[in-house]
């Protein structure tokens, strides 16, 4: 069992950044692939960013390619997504979430924080 607990969100201008992180206990993240994702109100949940259990892989969605950088830290067992130059559209509750199974952007993974809340005001 993986558990995760993500950080960081919060209320920001458009153009702003913000740094998520993503906890994990119970398991050494080098074993595991993680996304990221956010649902908006309204809307499915949409991947958005994945990372290999190695680090070595990564995959974004078009929508934050070029903005979003994720990246991990196995020896502090904990993920992170940089998210630059936000727009109002990146508004939703961001989500992290492990497997050891590669799913990379689709939302088939077994292991999932509660998520944290990003606002970003026009």
């Amino acid at each position: 069992q993986v558990q995760l607990v993500e950080s960081g969100g919060g209320l920001v201008q458009a153009g702003g950044s913000l740094r998520l992180s993503c906890a994990a206990s119970g398991r050494t993240l080098s074993s595991y692939n993680m996304g990221w994702f956010r649902q908006a109100p309204g809307k499915e949940r949409e991947g958005v960013a994945y990372i290999s259990g190695s680090g070595e892989s990564t995959k974004y969605a078009d929508s934050v390619k070029g903005r979003f950088t994720v990246s991990k830290d196995n020896a502090q067992n904990t993920v992170y997504l940089r998210m630059n130059n936000l727009k109002p559209g990146d508004t939703a509750v961001y989500y992290c979430a492990g497997d050891m199974l590669e799913y990379e952007l689709e939302p088939d993974y077994d292991y999932w924080g509660r998520g944290t809340q990003v606002t970003v005001s026009s």
